[in-house]
């Protein structure tokens, strides 16, 4: 299905930023999360099933341990997160409780979504609460994550829950009104725009720009993650939070901010699983003819249409393919580790055991186990 506004769209994920959910880092605003509370109450009402991913657990942390601005150590941070994640957690079990609505907190990390049986189970918890019409309120693990096993942003979180379990949309509530053809702050007759599909080529030009002091996002994750949930056929709105009913205005079909548009039919699940990994073991650089046989013929990727091997990696990691120039095409579990590949690049298949006295597949990916990138 292709959105062309929210009001066809059953199984909705929003995302709130740490801006909107601690008032500018002042302290979790209650009276924010008691209206998107009532908002959601009203979509539930109506039949629409909904996922919230809430930024602001360490910036509620800072607020509560007094400290005068966001520290940069990572055991800081962490320890924010774990103290900030209790208020968070109560606060948004406070905001639904008059509406008699259970809520789950959910926290992830890149791990859980990186390995194909936890991805599964999260996925199935998920899909559970919601059959049970629970609201599941979902952030990143901020007190056991590192550098190594970070998502990065709530913006990608959002997308990848998306794709997770195979949400029609994603709302990414933020301090801005959406996407504008150039830069708001630098030129006053920016303009907003209210459609684009998701995969513009000039899209993260668009978008440059830093994010609020509070969180770490900005319009370029915003859009990144838009390009990300498209991947499996769903639609983006980034709209202002401070909206009046801005949910229930859109799930009206509204036109509020700016609706990404994805052109991508729906995935199965595993392509989704590898799409969704933020981390990679390593890339292969293929020739022309490989990369339309995998882009356009969706073939399997043999060593002799590969030209270079970047990284190391082992035996079923998951590798990018890139084309000559750089751009990412697909992405896979990866045959043959990157010592053996380098041995094998640009040999017919058949030439694989006399290169390494064995031949474990023909491929270097199969193509059930790749899925082509953006």
């Amino acid at each position: 299905m292709h959105i062309e506004n929210l009001s066809q769209a059953h199984l909705l994920v929003v995302k709130v930023g740490s801006s909107l959910v601690t008032a500018e880092g002042k302290g979790i605003d209650q009276a924010a999360l008691d209206n998107w509370a009532a908002q959601i109450a009203k979509l539930k009402a109506d039949g629409t099933q909904i996922i919230f991913v809430s930024s602001g657990a360490i910036a509620e942390g800072i607020k509560r341990l007094g400290w005068p601005k966001r520290p940069t150590a990572l055991n800081e941070l962490q320890a924010a997160a774990a103290v900030g994640q209790m208020g968070i957690a109560q606060a948004y079990e406070n905001a639904f409780a008059p509406h008699h609505i259970h809520t789950a907190q959910i926290l992830l990390t890149h791990e859980d979504l990186s390995n194909r049986t936890r991805y599964l189970n999260a996925r199935s918890t998920l899909r559970t609460l919601l059959d049970k019409g629970i609201v599941p309120i979902i952030n990143e693990n901020d007190t056991v994550t590192t550098d190594e096993i970070k998502l990065g942003d709530n913006d990608t979180l959002g997308a990848l829950v998306t794709n997770l379990v195979e949400a029609d949309a994603l709302v990414i509530l933020t301090d801005q009104k959406g996407l504008y053809d150039s830069d708001p702050r630098k030129n006053p007759q920016a303009e907003l725009i209210s459609t684009i599909a998701a995969e513009h080529p000039e899209l993260e030009n668009m978008a440059g720009g830093a994010g609020s002091s509070v969180g770490t996002g900005g319009m370029y994750t915003k859009v990144l993650a838009a390009k990300r949930a498209a991947l499996s056929g769903a639609a983006t709105v980034v709209a202002s939070g401070r909206e009046p009913d801005v949910l229930v205005r859109l799930k009206q079909g509204e036109s509020i901010g700016t609706l990404f548009t994805s052109e991508h039919s729906r995935i199965s699940a595993r392509k989704q699983w590898l799409l969704g990994h933020v981390q990679l073991s390593g890339r292969l650089i293929v020739d022309k003819g490989a990369e339309r046989a995998v882009a356009e013929k969706h073939a399997s990727l043999l060593p002799v249409g590969c030209v270079r091997v970047d990284g190391h990696f082992y035996r079923g990691e998951l590798v990018a393919v890139l084309n000559t120039e750089g751009k990412e095409i697909a992405r896979g579990l990866v045959n043959y580790g990157s010592g053996d590949t380098a041995k094998i690049l640009g040999e017919p298949s058949d030439q694989i055991a006399n290169r390494l006295g064995y031949a474990a597949e023909d491929e270097l990916i199969h193509r059930d186990n790749m899925a082509l990138h953006w």
